[in-house]
């Protein structure tokens, strides 16, 4: 998120039902069907190369924060960090660097955060109950600015933490203090606090203003907040925690038969949660009922995402069978400008998704991450969009692809500071994003060898969490 969206609480969730002819796009697909083996092309390997190299060439060697964004300047982003802890044994795993580069850093980054400043103030602190703010000054380590103090933000953080404490498992000592320290922040935070006394937790607080007015109910990726919060052995959340959650559902349903899924717009919200907790073949009751599990629910939604692009009812430039793919990205610009005989609204940084879905929004922006953070869920049709977008004229560089393009806006005025227009090929980003470069780097490595799931099963509090939240059968029967 940028700078822009500080002060917003969160995107209103919407409920109106979707397009027909995305639904009929979808019902044709392979919906339905287990997640095809597919092998990845030979220059996957040079993208997941590039796309570790953001998070090993940037990260600060002092205190193991990473930024927001780059080239542009940028504060650190807790939620990177989460996506760094998990790249970084990846690039051990495949000889890119020594074991022991990535346990240093490693080191350095867990006692950071476990001793950055905590407290009420307004600022010279890191976070408060446990808990941090979703930016972080990159030098000094403390708050910036008046960006709130993030449950979901912590929750990415925290699950990049775990991660480490669960892989990083051997005698010596080194790896010994990153077990102590991942068990010891994570089990500090206050859940009961950040519930604000009504059972769901708030999306956030600011020192200011007090808590957030939204929580986290709807489908979305507030589902492993929900998860850390269970699985703590500190403050954790309270029984029923789960439940109350899920009983938020029923407005997002969408489709039938084959098709029908928990829908979510931007698909970033069926990603990031199920990067690090392998949700194949275990169910809570919402699951069990509805015949199930979250990861067929992803595949389903990542089909419903492309369908909608196929169909394209706003007419976009660009978008097309192998050309599709909408989430939270960075944008050209806020305007309005004449496209197609009439006046379309343009934006920045903005979560992105399917008209007729739960936080609709369609300007013509797409991103890589989009269709790449669910190649493990469905690879047969996110290597065809990944090979057209790798062709598409300044969208792939030094550390993979950029954040996104949108090939409708060709507009000289107003000038834009985001990227670069050509007049035949539209706006592509300037920058690459840390949470989006992170999506695309853990789903290639689940894709291949389901690492990042593999390790997290021995995490005990993300098993805790499950089974509190009322998941069976599985990974979680062994």
């Amino acid at each position: 998120m940028t700078i822009a969206t500080l002060p917003l609480a969160r995107r209103d969730l919407l409920t109106r039902m979707p397009l027909a002819a995305a639904g009929a796009a979808l019902a044709g697909s392979a919906a339905g069907a287990a997640a095809a083996r597919v092998p990845l092309p030979r220059w996957f390997d040079d993208l997941e190369h590039r796309t570790f190299r953001f998070f090993w060439d940037l990260a600060s060697r002092r205190n193991g924060l990473v930024p927001d964004r780059w080239p542009s300047p940028s504060f650190a982003s807790i939620a990177a960090v989460g996506f760094a802890l998990t790249a970084y044994p990846v690039g051990v795993m495949r000889g890119w660097i020594r074991r022991e580069e990535a346990r240093d850093l490693t080191l350095t980054t867990l006692r950071f955060f476990d001793t950055a400043p905590q407290g009420e103030a307004r600022s010279g602190t890191a976070g408060h109950k446990g808990f941090f703010y979703h930016f972080l000054d990159m030098e000094t380590g403390t708050r910036f600015r008046e960006t709130e103090l993030s449950s979901v933000d912590t929750t990415l953080l925290f699950l990049g933490i775990l991660f480490a404490g669960a892989w990083y498992d051997r005698a010596d000592p080194v790896e010994a203090e990153i077990r102590r320290l991942a068990q010891r922040i994570t089990d500090r935070a206050d859940w009961p606090w950040f519930t604000n006394d009504r059972g769901s937790v708030s999306m956030g607080w600011h020192p200011e203003r007090g808590f957030i007015a939204r929580a986290w109910e709807g489908y979305n990726e507030g589902m492993m907040v929900y998860v850390v919060g269970l699985g703590s052995r500190g403050r954790a959340l309270a029984d029923g925690a789960w439940d109350a959650w899920a009983r938020t559902y029923p407005p997002c349903w969408r489709g039938s038969g084959a098709t029908r899924h928990l829908a979510f717009a931007p698909l970033f919200g069926h990603q990031y949660s199920q990067m690090w907790i392998d949700f194949r073949g275990i169910r809570d009751p919402a699951m069990r009922a509805a015949g199930l599990d979250y990861a067929e629910n992803s595949r389903r939604a990542t089909y419903a995402n492309r369908a909608y692009c196929i169909a394209n009812p706003m007419g976009w430039e660009g978008y097309g069978r192998d050309i599709w793919g909408l989430t939270a990205c960075d944008g050209p610009i806020d305007t309005v400008q004449p496209f197609e005989g009439r006046q379309a609204t343009f934006f920045g940084y903005s979560a992105r998704g399917p008209l007729g879905q739960p936080d609709e929004r369609d300007d013509g922006t797409l991103a890589p991450t989009a269709a790449l953070g669910s190649l493990a869920f469905a690879p047969e049709i996110v290597v065809p969009a990944a090979d057209a977008m790798r062709r598409w004229p300044g969208l792939y560089g030094e550390y993979g692809f950029r954040d996104s393009f949108n090939p409708s806006f060709r507009y000289v005025e107003p000038k834009v500071t985001t990227g670069s227009v050509d007049p035949r090929w539209g706006w592509v980003a300037k920058d690459y994003l840390g949470i989006d470069q992170g999506a695309i780097a853990g789903a290639i490595a689940n894709h291949r060898d389901g690492f990042v799931w593999q390790t997290m099963r021995r995490s005990p509090t993300i098993r805790r969490g499950l089974e509190r939240a009322g998941f069976t059968g599985g990974w979680l029967a062994r």
